[in-house]
């Protein structure tokens, strides 16, 4: 990990951390399960990917069924959701028939546990997402913003200043702070982002990703869905953190051995897609989502012939999906898509 021992913008930094080739967190080491340093939800039960294997069915039926049309997840994990999404729409052949299966990747050992997992499956991996086919396509990104480095601005009596790292080896570093011209941010964003804020708290890599995103959907129509931790109110909050071992770590500190993510603000998304007159956002929590899908309904069917002891693990694990204490409320579904297409499944109102 080359760092010259100099300062460092918050987000280099991060960067440097997670994706540095030789020693970033997520290209040495499988984080996920509990070998790992965090669980998701796909690795929580398999019915989670069952159910959003079926909205994507009913998602692509408000497309129009498309006979050919791209699946893409991105940063895929070990593999196992679109694993189970795929064995889910073999049982819709003629949704699973017209699937291009599609992953974009950043982690070369990811992707190699990727192939080695889904070796029986047709999966193109994609590097450049812009480069993709002409075929509607339906995104998915369960708790991949919330890893993609951030930016920190903090309010002072002088004005803004960005937030940097004083970066000279694995083992010291420290936190620094630089003035900045926050209008000129709020120039390349085009819109406002520092008003009635103390902190601001975004990832550029996101609004990159949104916008190639947005494009293509304005270009061959089709949607994202994001699924992610959190929040809706308009004033942003510092969420930085730092995980390893399933506990929370020093951000400064296992560099490169931990994982560094952040509470995702869904309002400055929502903000960023209402610049495309075409485009939409729906907004619910993981709570309602999951349950106006069935995923309750979903698990007693499946538990009426199991052993007790595996019907009472199952529900602990749906629990743990939707329990508002848990991750029910916690994680946030947001659906970005054409306007002119009226799908609201799985985002009606209470």
């Amino acid at each position: 990990m080359k760092t010259d021992n100099r300062e460092l913008p918050l987000d280099q930094f991060i960067e440097l951390a997670l994706y540095d080739k030789d020693e970033g967190y997520y290209m040495k080491k499988n984080p996920f399960g509990k070998e790992g340093d965090f669980i998701t939800a796909p690795n929580i039960t398999r019915v989670f990917s069952e159910i959003i294997a079926i909205w994507i069915v009913t998602f692509w039926k408000s497309l129009g069924s498309p006979k050919k049309f791209n699946l893409l997840e991105f940063g895929a994990g070990n593999g196992e959701m679109i694993k189970v999404i795929i064995e889910t729409l073999k049982n819709f052949p003629e949704c699973f028939m017209n699937c291009n299966f599609q992953i974009h990747e950043k982690s070369d050992l990811l992707k190699e546990k990727q192939q080695l997992n889904l070796k029986s499956e047709k999966i193109t991996w994609i590097e450049d997402i812009k480069k993709n086919n002409s075929h509607p396509t339906i995104f998915l990104a369960n708790e991949f913003f919330d890893a993609l480095p951030v930016k920190q601005y903090f309010k002072k009596k002088d004005g803004w200043v960005e937030r940097f790292v004083n970066f000279k080896n694995k083992k010291e570093a420290e936190f620094k702070e630089h003035p900045t011209d926050i209008g000129k941010i709020e120039q390349n964003l085009n819109f406002n982002i520092s008003n009635e804020q103390e902190i601001i708290e975004y990832s550029p890599g996101s609004f990159k990703y949104l916008k190639n995103i947005c494009s293509l959907l304005k270009k061959n129509d089709g949607g994202i869905l994001i699924i992610d931790y959190g929040y809706l109110e308009i004033k942003m909050y510092e969420t930085l953190q730092a995980i390893k071992d399933h506990k929370y770590s020093n951000i400064l500190e296992n560099i490169g051995d931990s994982d560094i993510t952040y509470n995702i603000n869904f309002n400055i998304f929502k903000k960023f897609i209402d610049q495309f007159d075409q485009l939409n956002s729906l907004i619910s929590n993981q709570k309602k989502f999951l349950t106006s899908m069935g995923i309750v309904q979903r698990a007693e069917i499946i538990s009426e012939n199991i052993p007790f002891s595996e019907k009472s693990d199952l529900f602990y694990r749906i629990r743990r999906l939707i329990d508002e204490k848990q991750m029910g409320e916690l994680f946030k579904v947001m659906l970005i898509k054409m306007k002119k297409n009226k799908f609201k499944t799985g985002f009606e109102i209470d």
